[in-house]
C-alpha cells in the first residue's frame, strides 16, 4: 500500500507500519510498499504497539507515523558498535535505539 492510500484510509491517527518494500539512498529510506499493522489515538498506544511487536519479531522493518504527514521518508543513522540498528519515527522527532 502507498503512504497516500494509508493516510486517506486512517486520517488523523497513529499507525504501525511495516515495510514491505523499502531502499536506500544518500541515508535515505524510501517506503514504496508499507502495511498497516494497528492505528491508534495517541502517541503512546502506537509506541507500546511498536515495542511489543519488535520485540516479538525483531527483524521486522516496522515504524510509527502519523498520518498527517506529507510522506514518510526515514533518515538513517548508523551507531558504531551497535549489534544492530533500529529506528523508529514517531510525527516529526526520530528516534533510534
Amino acid at each position: 500500500m502507498k503512504w497516500g492510500e494509508i493516510t486517506e484510509l486512517h486520517p488523523d491517527r497513529f499507525v504501525l507500519v511495516e515495510a514491505i518494500k523499502a531502499s536506500s539512498s544518500n541515508r535515505v529510506r524510501q517506503l514504496e510498499d508499507i502495511a498497516v499493522i494497528q492505528n491508534y489515538d495517541n502517541p503512546q498506544e502506537a509506541w507500546s504497539g511498536y515495542k511489543e511487536l519488535h520485540k516479538l519479531h525483531p527483524t521486522r522493518e516496522l515504524y510509527v507515523f502519523h498520518t498527517s504527514r506529507s510522506d514518510v521518508e526515514v533518515v538513517e543513522e548508523f551507531f558504531s558498535g551497535a549489534s544492530c540498528k533500529v529506528d523508529f519515527e514517531l510525527m516529526d522527532v526520530q528516534f533510534s535505539i
